[in-house]
């Protein structure tokens, strides 16, 4: 008969490698944790992202409905800004939001440039900065 005769060292060691299976305690709290400051990038820049695209979609469609109706650069802003009082809800007015690359009539065209600030925690900001030439082309 042989007997094997294992040390109580190794006897510990192989059951503890058999029974380790899976995440440990501080893999899955730290995979919640970096899971958490995911969700709250996300939180804090895809309304700002999502805004910029409404509010430039907006603009184009003011922008070639001004040009087709051979509006003043005036007459546009009033009319982008009543368009925004109802649609959205911006802190900025378009006035400090836009400025014109082309004024004239007929042929408007727009330079948008302004940026979001949101909190991420405590005093620490996430800033988005928008800056983009807007056409009447652009709406579709």
């Amino acid at each position: 008969m042989n007997y094997t005769v294992k040390t109580v060292a190794q006897a510990t060691t192989s059951s503890v490698i058999q029974s380790q299976r899976g995440a440990s305690v501080s893999g899955i709290v730290f995979f919640v944790l970096a899971l958490g400051v995911f969700v709250k990038l996300a939180i804090a820049i895809l309304p700002a992202q999502i805004g910029n695209y409404q509010f430039n979609k907006t603009v184009a469609n003011e922008l070639k409905k001004a040009n087709d109706n051979k509006e003043s650069s005036r007459e546009f802003m009033q009319n982008l800004s009543q368009q925004l009082s109802l649609n959205a809800d911006y802190s900025s007015k378009p006035e400090e939001m836009l400025t014109f690359t082309n004024n004239k009539t007929g042929s408007l065209a727009v330079r948008s440039k302004y940026e979001v600030v949101n909190n991420f925690f405590g005093n620490v900001d996430i800033v988005n900065r928008f800056e983009k030439d807007i056409t009447m082309n652009d709406a579709k």
